[in-house]
């Protein structure tokens, strides 16, 4: 865990922490560049002479000797030339590769109010595209980016060292193509903004049709999907051409005052050999030095061109390295730990919690909460959809902090307590089993990677998992894919419970996760979790699953409709009369 002293520097720029790391291997990339450059620059120079002494002299040795140097300064050039594209890969590379790894790190980092603040598909852009964007432009930094300014310099320098009549020719093409320059960078930064926009909005639409394509299927929506689709590929595409409209304009402008400059100069030159004022081999290398300014032009105009795409992408990057405070203003991940973690999780406590989610224009999602579970007992949520009892496990869980109130787990404020220490303590079933690719010993190894096969099978047996895994040809080597496909969703709930067993928690939290369960094999579960010296929070809309708790929580709309036993309630609490009486048809038949 960094600190806030490296944390605050890493939000003024990111880039600062690999320029400590690389910054050494990039000056030796450039100093390569420049060196090929200069070489580049002799060229012309040595031409002249070759022409002038040799060639219009007749000189043969003059022509071999200006000849052997053109070759020695083109092999030194090209020696430079390898050294720098094996650095630039090698740097670019490396520097994608970490950049990538601490973006990674920094997501899953983030509270949920930091996570909120970002659609799925725009961090995943931002992970790969933006990146990658990044990447290509220290790569071409290396190469060519820092090779045009010089080239385009020192070819005015050149020129100027042969003949000062050059430089009413050169400085106004020069001038004028850095106003178009500054001109179309400012014009397309906005749309280029819009084009990653538009990038994250196609991203979340591909995104959320995977994730949903068997409700897609099932609804029969696909040409809905597809409209959506639609609009978000035409609008990136769009995007797209809108800010290309602006740049299209750099490189044919640039040839435009270059090319034009080469014909005034060449209009000049042939003046000047009449007059005797100049020689051919000078009116050469003027020429060359003209072509080597626009190729340098014509390299900076589309440099800028992915600047301002790059400026975009580092902007985007640095709000992802930026987003640190969730909306209770407390450090997300960093909240600095005053205290360890309590050695004995005797029992919690909420005091008069309230809880709203940014941005939130109505009312809480949870107002006034106050209640006590001791060590070992079972609290049972129980309300209509909507009534806050999933909120309320995310703040058990530290995902986000009361806006007023405060937990408390065996005395201590659960905010002071070490984050990774409490949740290492705790397990979640979510209401949506989230298994992963792989086979299920993998998954319910993700609740303890070291839990031996006895532990496995153990988790397993009280989740009511074994059974069919043991009936499986493979047993707990059987290969699932993303999302646990080729597992019924019953089947899925039961592996996801053994994954939160094999950890040994202090601290279990059910969230509606035995909704494809029958109530038998429910039944059978509860009684399982029993043995357990753990405490249970069970989130569920059945009363036949709360029962039996020691506590039961009714909510209502975000406030406490009732708390206490399942006989109490039964008298004093019209909600949960309400709900048993909405359900007492379903018992029945079940």
């Amino acid at each position: 865990m960094e600190d806030r002293g490296e944390d605050t520097g890493r939000r003024r720029n990111f880039l600062r922490k690999y320029w400590n790391k690389y910054g050494a291997l990039f000056i030796l990339g450039v100093a390569c560049v420049l060196m090929e450059a200069m070489m580049d620059l002799l060229q012309p120079r040595i031409m002249s002479q070759l022409v002038d002494e040799g060639v219009m002299q007749g000189s043969l040795p003059h022509i071999r000797q200006y000849g052997l140097r053109m070759l020695g300064v083109a092999g030194i050039g090209l020696c430079f030339s390898l050294s720098r594209n094996y650095i630039a890969s090698k740097v670019s590379q490396a520097f994608a590769a970490d950049l990538r790894r601490d973006l990674f790190v920094k997501i899953h980092s983030l509270s949920a109010y930091g996570i909120d603040s970002f659609e799925g598909g725009s961090l995943i852009t931002r992970e790969t595209n933006d990146v990658t964007l990044l990447q290509g432009f220290v790569n071409g930094l290396m190469r060519v980016v820092a090779k045009a300014p010089f080239i385009c310099i020192g070819a005015i320098v050149m020129a100027a060292t042969l003949d000062l009549r050059s430089m009413p020719v050169i400085i106004p093409i020069v001038g004028a193509v850095v106003i178009v320059v500054s001109i179309c960078m400012k014009m397309a930064y906005p749309r280029f903004t819009k084009v990653q926009d538009s990038l994250d909005g196609l991203n979340t639409s591909v995104r959320e049709y995977l994730i949903g394509i068997r409700l897609v299927k099932a609804f029969r929506r696909f040409k809905d999907e597809e409209k959506r689709f639609e609009k978000a590929n035409d609008g990136l595409a769009d995007a797209t051409v809108s800010a290309n409209k602006i740049l299209v304009v750099l490189s044919p402008f640039t040839a435009l005052f270059v090319n034009l400059g080469i014909a005034a100069f060449l209009w000049l030159g042939a003046g000047w050999v009449d007059f005797g004022d100049m020689q051919v081999g000078q009116v050469m290398a003027f020429v060359t030095y003209m072509t080597n300014i626009m190729h340098s032009l014509n390299i900076i105009s589309m440099t800028m061109n992915m600047f301002v795409r790059v400026k975009t992408s580092h902007r985007r990057v640095q709000e992802v390295f930026d987003t640190e405070r969730d909306g209770a203003g407390n450090f997300a991940l960093r909240t600095p730990g005053t205290s360890e973690t309590v050695d004995d999780m005797a029992h919690i406590a909420l005091h008069n919690v309230s809880f709203a989610y940014r941005g939130s224009m109505g009312p809480p999602a949870l107002s006034d909460i106050s209640l006590s579970v001791e060590k070992g007992e079972t609290l049972g949520i129980i309300g209509p959809t909507g009534s806050g009892k999933t909120t309320l496990a995310a703040l058990l869980l530290k995902y986000y902090e009361p806006t007023e109130g405060e937990i408390k787990i065996s005395g201590e404020p659960l905010s002071t307590l070490d984050q990774g220490k409490w949740r290492s303590r705790i397990s979640i079933v979510p209401q949506s089993p989230t298994l992963f690719a792989g086979t299920i010993r993998d998954n319910i190894l993700w609740g303890r990677a070291n839990a031996t096969d006895e532990e496995i099978r153990g988790a397993a047996e009280d989740a009511q998992a074994l059974e069919f895994i043991e009936s499986l040809p493979d047993r707990y080597e059987r290969q699932i894919g993303q999302a646990g496909t080729g597992l019924s969703g019953g089947q899925r709930q039961r592996v996801s419970i053994a994954r939160a067993l094999v950890r040994g928690p202090e601290l279990l939290v059910l969230d509606d996760c035995t909704s494809a369960l029958d109530v038998v094999t429910e039944s059978a579960v509860k009684i399982a979790l029993a043995k357990h010296d753990m405490t249970t929070v069970l989130i569920t809309q059945r009363v036949s699953a709360v029962r039996t708790c020691d506590k039961i929580l009714v909510l209502n709309n975000g406030e406490m409709a009732g708390f206490g036993r399942h006989e109490s309630l039964c008298e004093s609490c019209d909600v949960y009369r309400d709900i048993i009486r909405s359900q007492i048809g379903d018992e029945g038949n079940g």
